[in-house]
């Protein structure tokens, strides 16, 4: 049985295989090793009924975690895998490695990624190739869901929102400046927690303050992303994979046109070709 993983911040997918058929299949919170502990990820793992009993039974794990960029941070995981896996051989690579090989398979691309963080790298077939971006939620991240809630947050809390805008948000979330505060600068995983504020994007798609919001996003991402990958790498295909790329297809594709750019492919879910690329 061979187990392919493909874990943001927020969710990780679970796919296990037997013969190239998946068997089963979950999804459990997210495994960052820059939040998630070697404590955390064993009570995650033992709380699904799927994985405790298919632990022994699992020969290969291919793990793609975002977080998971430093050869520490894969050992670390890499580990407590295998004291949950005991006769598995595990494999880490970060999300990266993952979405471009979800895009690219084995072809060179420049792959943006655009889910609960951002990140960009140009793919030579083999690897992404190092570069400054990857800078996390706080420095960085421009476009992706947690910044767009960290923008929705920071206006509200500002009252910039448009009333029926307010109105909408208070309603659904409950949330006042206290608490707001107290998630995001005393509680753990502020990251996730701006993540959870997506869906007010999405519901409010054709709402002018939101359409500015996400161009103005979308625009950081290409200035600081895309552009410079492009200049140094010249016009490669450019392979988009995440929740936000997918749901927000329009304004993307809107921001790429504006700079003379194509995108080729957009990947909601790279876990799918992560398990074809595995599994055959």
């Amino acid at each position: 049985m061979i187990a392919v993983v493909y874990s943001g911040s927020r969710t990780a997918f679970w796919k296990l295989t037997q013969n190239g058929q998946v068997v089963a299949h979950c999804n459990t919170s997210g495994i960052n090793p820059t939040f998630v502990d070697s404590k955390m990820l064993l009570q995650i793992l033992n709380k699904k009924v799927v994985l405790v009993n298919n632990a022994e039974n699992i020969k290969k794990i291919y793990f793609f975690a975002a977080g998971a960029s430093s050869p520490d941070r894969k050992e670390e995981l890499s580990k407590t895998l295998s004291s949950f896996f005991r006769y598995s051989k595990v494999f880490v690579e970060d999300d990266l490695f993952g979405a471009a090989k979800a895009a690219c398979y084995d072809k060179p691309g420049i792959v943006g990624m655009l889910g609960s963080g951002s990140h960009c790298a140009y793919f030579d077939g083999k690897k992404p190739l190092k570069n400054n971006f990857g800078l996390g939620y706080i420095l960085g991240d421009e476009g992706s869901s947690n910044y767009f809630g960290k923008m929705l947050l920071k206006d509200f809390l500002s009252e910039k929102l448009p009333a029926d805008l307010e109105a909408k948000f208070i309603g659904n979330y409950n949330l006042d400046r206290p608490q707001i505060l107290e998630r995001i600068y005393n509680k753990p995983q502020a990251n996730i927690f701006l993540t959870s504020f997506f869906e007010f994007f999405t519901q409010n798609i054709d709402h002018e303050y939101i359409i500015k919001l996400i161009d103005s996003g979308f625009e950081k991402y290409f200035q600081t992303y895309i552009l410079p990958t492009v200049e140094r790498y010249g016009k490669e295909d450019i392979h988009f994979v995440g929740k936000v790329a997918s749901e927000l297809e329009e304004r993307l594709q809107l921001t790429a046109e504006k700079h003379q750019l194509k995108i080729k492919t957009i990947i909601k879910e790279p876990i799918l070709n992560l398990l074809k690329h595995y599994t055959n």
